[in-house]
């Protein structure tokens, strides 16, 4: 059930997540999806609501002077940051068009019958969803891919929420995630990435929200197969996420070293490197006669030493020879072949 690969072949999806810091600006947000693509991110990633259902009046229009360049109450503001569904698919073409994928995290079952009709290729889904079983009942009935997070929640619930995927056969990806603002290192708990991975067998990955980004390369090196890091134009633009997210040097900097960690992690397979072989058949050691054989002479061990270079018969083949008859008379000090003898 793996579905996110770079196509390039590197080990790690990177997903440079836009969320809200376009702060309702379509060109705010093509800025983002230019980023993320210099970096060498596989993915964009946007949030969608539904904001009249996203909270109790009471919520919605309670007095938020937060932002007042957005709106003055809580629903002003989330609405403020929503796109239409033209503009989504203006940034969706745009994305694709740059060799990159088009994420959107759903937060309710409204936004994921606006993404569906935005023929998405996958969604995510945010850690607060995990327990809303009628959302993911809803998503995995669809088939369509779905990444998850796994902030604030505990095994059973994330049992729970595995199983109803897996039930429907409908392809999932999970993210260890820390739900904290900005996450403290020592709250990062990398080492669940290899517990997820080895308790649902399914690709793991990780959502980071710490300052900087230390962590999500140590999440590469610890088998996350998917990054995803919010980024932004500027620390200091206005805005839920903004001062949390990666500058854009920061952004840059942390895909092209998830792309060396990438290179120096490897494929796992063990060969001898063309490299390898120039420092191998310069150092190893070979069969070499330790005095004159004369021709018609039995090889045996008191005839044999061993010394640079390695292109000869190694010490391991030295079974396959001795006890042959040299056909030629071969010089003290020299490299022995097979062609030597009989």
């Amino acid at each position: 059930m793996s579905n996110f690969k770079d196509l390039n072949g590197a080990s790690c999806y990177v997903i440079a997540e836009a969320g809200l810091n376009h702060n309702g600006s379509i060109e705010i947000a093509k800025k983002l999806i230019d980023l993320a693509h210099i970096a060498g991110s596989n993915a964009v990633k946007f949030q969608k609501r539904t904001v009249q259902i996203l909270a109790v009046k009471d919520t919605l229009y309670a007095k938020d002077n937060r932002f007042p360049e957005f709106g003055s109450t809580y629903k002003e503001i989330r609405e403020h940051l929503e796109f239409t569904f033209e503009q989504y698919q203006e940034l969706k073409e745009y994305t694709e068009n740059k060799n990159m994928d088009f994420i959107v995290t759903g937060f309710d079952i409204e936004a994921i019958d606006f993404l569906i009709k935005l023929k998405v290729k996958s969604i995510k889904l945010a850690s607060h969803s995990l327990t809303n079983t009628e959302l993911l009942d809803y998503v995995s009935s669809k088939k369509i891919p779905v990444i998850l997070s796994t902030g604030m929640a505990d095994f059973e619930e994330i049992d729970k929420a595995v199983e109803i995927f897996k039930s429907k056969n409908s392809p999932l990806s999970l993210l260890h995630c820390v739900s904290s603002y900005p996450t403290p290192t020592k709250d990062c708990n990398l080492s669940m990435i290899q517990v997820l991975k080895e308790r649902y067998g399914l690709q793991t990955g990780y959502s980071g929200h710490e300052l900087g980004y230390l962590p999500s390369l140590v999440a590469v090196s610890k088998g996350a197969e998917i990054i995803e890091r919010h980024y932004t134009l500027d620390n200091d633009m206005i805005g839920f996420d903004h001062k949390m997210s990666l500058s854009p040097q920061q952004f840059i900097e942390m895909v092209k070293l998830i792309r060396d960690i990438d290179d120096v992690l490897g494929n796992g397979k063990k060969t001898i490197l063309e490299a390898e072989w120039i420092t191998r058949n310069k150092y190893h050691v070979s069969m070499v006669s330790k005095k004159t054989i004369k021709t018609g002479e039995l090889l045996t061990k008191d005839l044999v030493e061993y010394k640079n270079p390695g292109t000869g018969i190694p010490h391991k083949d030295s079974d396959k020879i001795y006890g042959k008859i040299a056909v030629k008379d071969i010089p003290k000090d020299t490299l022995l072949s097979y062609e030597m003898f009989k």
